[in-house]
């Protein structure tokens, strides 16, 4: 692709070889060039293009001899030639039209014309058509008229801006006019009687018509600064603000920079062009500029701080103290008070423009005055005596502007008050009387007075700053240098809402000067109070707060301050798209600054993710570390911890967790307990959602417990941490059953003897998680005395509740195997169990775990096969404690208890010793003993392990009633052991006890395995006719319903019962 460059290039060396004018050259590079998109043309297009210049050879007339902005004459230039001469001016007119300062889009739809012009005088210049006078007349008309247009284009780029501005109307006119003229220009060309097809003249014909119809209009804008400029001029509108916005507008309007430096060399150039307009005598223009350069002088552009303040005090001192009354001829003969806008009558009498309009609405014609009839439609303004009311306001004003200011200083704040109201209404008439104010040094007089006690005072005084500060940048700076003005304003930020409003808005002005928004930011309390004020009720305030935050955005200081007062936006906007060390600093305050759980979930939600997961892919270190301190900062949340897994986290940090040879030690700390959070995150995932893993793989799980062994404590504790959490996450089977394939256990078992505490707490509790649902073989296997020992030891000297709870549930949860048992007795598990379940200041009170624990714990040593071991831990005085946990226990803690005694029970028969029977001389001096009514025997808890003398039988009944699965079966468990065979006397202390009827509603568990028991224990109890009597029918319906809807096997044991209750035959189908 050729550029411009390189088509100027390359048409030079054509040129020599070709030899065709340098004009056709130049006709040819805009032709060609201006159709191209991007400003670039193919190669194959300047190919074609140089194919159809004229060879060398051909008669050519040198270029030297030419002139574009003359018409040559026909017997000496082709046609061809003489059209392209045309197209190149109107290209010339279409580059300038495009860099003008005013009217572009207007410029832009005159250039469409143009174009369209350039492009029939192309296809014309193609075809064979003969010379005609016709012809050669239309050319020349139409160069003529475009080189109007060009001159008009070349006038609104070159000249003033602001004149430009003033004469929008004008060149609108003379931009359509022009229009107008090139389309008349065009329809002469005699298409009739060339041989052109019907398609160009179609094109011709639409092209004149639509440039005829043709209408511009000066911008909206452009508009109203010109009746701004109107209305200044004609109001004599003294305002110095009013200068000041105006001349702001024109600067926007035209796209000149509002720095004063360039505003003022703006107006001085508009200030030659008045005297280029004198020059050339058009006095209407220069009258026109000269009132436009008068309203513009009273600009702080135009007239130093200095000068004015000179003249006010000047004037000031040549009045006297008082105020003078206002002349009789001030006064409107209709309404008696001071004119405003003085309008003369066509009697010669003057009135207010209101009141004599009134006048006439109400249907008079008479002078008010003189009574002669009125021309209704003739109202002159008195601009004269206007100006001598203005004067007369002026001098007054002057003088009580003066006079308030002792008063303000008064010890007394009742009688500033008043003052102060008249000043401010003074304040509010014009922007004249807030600089008179300004040069009073009133000032400083009214940032005193926002420390007063009255709040009016106080509201007062904060008005008349904003109108003050408003006014202009110097007043801004005045306010700021006074001594501790910032931190007055800024202190009734915590005021009621109405002065909170007032100082907002204050603020709010002052910040837009650079100098005092860069130091608002560090009067203490400033950010704290906008930001609390962000929440406001009122939307005015709140708004306003907003809007000074943004405006203290710029400083990265100020944006610490308000990450501080939890207003996070600016903070993760220079964070997403700062530059380096702006990310650095935010992130850096992102690590440090303390945060709520509630804000770290919306600085996550807010985009700060994504930011600090590419700061970890940065290649300096120290960009690494505090990413990853922020990281570990807002993982704690378990939302935030799920996005951070599902948005890719865990890949970085994984990496930088591998990497061995970072020198930074604390850095992979922090990314190992990060990974903990996220850890910990997946065990809260909430079910109707996608689930989250944090590692998808064997391997990923293998990576990462190894590294205990290589890693040093603090990453230990964290990676066992990590397994520990992800042990109870919905992955949490899989993960335990691939730690044992990996031969977890055998790692665990060596970190129990840890030197740390905090690492061998935690590879306790990982171990517990292990010996939940894991084969007995591979704790068997890495288990041995030692381990036991080691436990136990842990449980008598550690001061941590939980890895006390966890040891004690290791114990309880390793498998049930002769040697492991006999190794924790000997080792003194019973006593140690006992000390755990009854030393309630250390143990029970503090963690409710290790009791479940213990209490599971303890039925290793209470099974029916080792009455040995049953022996050992009755005398430890275990029976007693596990009846009070049927009481006072936690539905685990019971269900043990019960298992205990169950198992306890199981040996109580044999255990049981005879009543002795007294001889036939003793019967009369010796009671006979009854013996236990359950075992009808001699029974102790310690020496046959009765529950019936150990008093659970009433608790283990009311254990029957609770909504625990668990906890009724073991007690059911506990109770049918009363009743094993035939024993009639364990059937009668059951009813004693009044089991009968909660063993019964046993029947309605949804468990099969609960109701088997209870179907095989009614069996048995209705043996005995008195019960069957008694408590039949109550079992009756239960029965039944089992009998019809439960499995076969159920059904068969519900028939039996229902046999035994002459309910059902003895040959039912329910039995085959």
């Amino acid at each position: 692709m050729f550029n411009k460059t390189e088509w100027e290039t390359e048409l030079k060396r054509q040129e020599k070889t070709f030899k065709f004018p340098h004009f056709l050259r130049k006709v040819a590079f805009y032709s060609h060039f201006s159709q191209e998109p991007n400003g670039y043309i193919s190669r194959e297009s300047f190919a074609y293009f140089l194919g159809n210049l004229p060879k060398h050879g051909d008669s050519l007339t040198p270029a030297s001899e030419m002139s574009k902005d003359v018409i040559i004459s026909t017997s000496v230039v082709p046609l061809s030639e003489l059209l392209s001469q045309t197209v190149l001016p109107i290209f010339d007119t279409v580059h300038a039209a495009k860099e003008v300062v005013i009217q572009k889009e207007n410029f832009l739809k005159f250039s469409t014309y143009l174009d369209r012009i350039a492009f029939i005088l192309k296809e014309l210049s193609e075809l064979n058509i003969d010379h005609s006078k016709g012809l050669e007349n239309a050319l020349e008309v139409l160069n003529r008229e475009i080189k109007v247009a060009k001159q008009l284009a070349l006038d609104c780029r070159n000249r003033n801006k602001v004149y430009l501005l003033i004469n929008c109307r004008k060149i609108v006119k003379l931009l359509e006019d022009s229009t107008k003229d090139i389309s008349r220009a065009v329809s002469l060309i005699p298409l009739a009687s060339l041989d052109v097809s019907s398609g160009i003249k179609s094109q011709v014909s639409k092209l004149t018509k639509d440039m005829l119809d043709s209408e511009y209009r000066a911008a909206v804008t452009e508009e109203e600064i010109l009746a701004k400029i109107q209305l200044g001029i004609q109001e004599r509108n003294g305002d110095r603000s009013y200068a000041n916005n105006l001349l702001v507008q024109i600067a926007e309007a035209v796209g000149i920079s509002t720095e004063q430096s360039e505003l003022k060399k703006e107006f001085e150039e508009f200030k030659r062009e008045r005297e280029d307009a004198t020059l050339h005598n058009d006095f209407p223009e220069a009258l026109q500029m000269e009132q436009i350069i008068a309203l513009l002088e009273k600009t702080d552009v135009t007239t130093p701080p200095e000068d004015r303040e000179k003249e006010y005090f000047e004037k000031r001192n040549s009045l006297g103290r008082k105020p003078l009354e206002p002349l009789h001829s001030f006064y409107c003969p209709i309404n008696m008070d001071v004119m405003v806008d003085p309008v003369e009558a066509s009697s010669g009498r003057t009135f207010e423009r209101s009141a004599i309009e009134k006048w006439f609405a109400q249907g008079n014609d008479l002078c008010p005055s003189t009574h002669i009839p009125l021309d209704t439609s003739v109202l002159r303004p008195n601009k004269s005596l206007r100006q001598s009311i203005e004067e007369w306001k002026n001098r007054n004003t002057i003088i009580t502007i003066a006079s308030i200011k002792p008063r303000l200083q008064s010890s007394e704040e009742q009688e500033m008050l008043q003052p102060l109201c008249k000043l401010r209404d003074i304040c509010i008439q014009r922007e004249l009387h807030r600089e008179w104010m300004t040069m009073e040094g009133y000032i400083p007089v009214l940032i005193g007075l926002l420390s007063a006690n009255n709040r009016e005072i106080r509201t007062q005084a904060l008005f008349i700053l904003f109108m003050l500060a408003k006014d202009s940048e110097d007043n801004k700076e005045r306010i700021a240098k006074v001594e501790n003005a910032l931190e007055s304003i800024v202190h009734l930020l915590a005021r009621q809402i109405g002065e909170i409003k007032l100082a907002l808005q204050l603020l709010l002005e002052l910040s837009r000067n650079n100098g005092i928004r860069d130091s608002l930011g560090a009067v203490q309390g400033c950010i704290l109070l906008l930001v609390t004020n962000l929440g406001s009720d009122d939307i005015q305030a709140s708004n306003d707060a907003q809007e000074l935050l943004e405006n203290l955005y710029v400083l990265d200081q100020n944006v610490i301050q308000m990450a501080k007062a939890n207003h996070f936006k600016p903070l993760l906007q220079r964070l997403s798209s700062g530059p380096e060390n702006v990310r650095m600093i935010m992130v850096k305050t992102l690590s440090e600054i303390e945060l709520t759980d509630h804000n770290k979930l919306s600085i996550l939600k807010d985009g700060a993710l994504r930011p600090l997961l590419q700061l970890l892919s940065n290649g300096d270190l120290e960009m690494k570390k505090v990413a990853v301190k922020a990281l570990l900062h807002l993982s704690n949340v378990p939302e935030n911890g799920l996005q951070m897994i599902r948005e890719g986290a865990v890949g970085p940090l994984f990496e930088l967790l591998y990497r061995h040879s970072l020198s930074s030690p604390t850095l992979r700390e922090q990314v190992a307990a990060t990974i903990m959070h996220l850890a910990t995150s997946t065990t809260l995932q909430e079910a109707d959602k996608e689930q989250v893993f944090l590692l998808e793989s064997e391997e990923d799980i293998f990576k990462l417990f190894s590294l205990i062994s290589l890693t040093g404590p603090d990453i230990q504790r964290s990676i066992l941490q990590s397994f520990h959490a992800m042990c109870q996450s919905p992955s949490g089977f899989n993960i335990r059953l691939k730690l044992r394939q990996l031969s977890a256990v055998q790692v665990l078992v060596q970190l129990c003897e840890a030197d740390n505490p905090i690492v061998r707490a935690n590879a306790v509790k990982l171990f517990l998680c292990l010996t939940e649902d894991g084969d007995e073989s591979t704790f068997l296997e890495h288990v041995g005395q030692r381990c036991t020992e080691t436990l136990l030891r842990i449980i008598k000297t550690s001061n941590d509740v939980e890895e006390i709870a966890a040891a004690m549930g290791i114990i309880s949860n390793l498998p049930k195997e002769r040697q492991l048992n006999q190794w924790l007795v000997d080792a003194g598990a019973v006593e140690t169990i006992f000390g755990c379940l009854t030393d309630g200041s250390k143990y029970a009170l503090h963690n409710r775990q290790v009791t479940e624990n213990a209490v599971g714990a303890i039925c290793r040593f209470t099974v029916s096969t080792n009455q040995e071991w049953q022996k050992r831990v009755a005398d430890a005085g275990i029976i007693p404690v596990l009846v009070q946990f049927l009481v006072s226990g936690t539905a685990l803690t019971k269900q043990n208890a019960a298992i205990a005694l169950k198992q306890f029970s199981e040996s109580s028969f044999g255990l049981s010793m005879p009543i002795k029977r007294h001889g036939i001389f003793q019967c009369c001096s010796a009671a006979p003993d009854t013996g236990c009514p359950a075992h009808l025997g001699m029974c102790t808890v310690e020496s046959s392990f009765c529950i019936f003398e150990a008093n659970a039988l009433e608790p283990l009944v009311r254990m029957l009633g609770e909504s625990e699965l668990g906890s009724c079966e073991a007690s059911l468990d506990a109770l049918l052991t009363l009743i094993d065979g035939e024993r009639r006397s364990g059937i009668k202390a059951l009813a004693e006890a009044n089991a009968i009827l909660p063993i019964i509603k046993l029947l309605g568990s949804p468990s099969d395995r609960l109701q088997e028991k209870t179907l095989i224990a009614l069996e048995r109890i209705f043996r005995l006719d008195e019960l069957k009597q008694k408590y039949g029918s109550s079992a009756q319906m239960s029965l039944v319903e089992i009998a019809q809807k439960k499995n076969s096997h159920l059904k068969s044991l519900a028939a039996k019962v229902l046999v035994q209750l002459n309910l059902l035959g003895q040959q039912s189908s329910y039995f085959g």
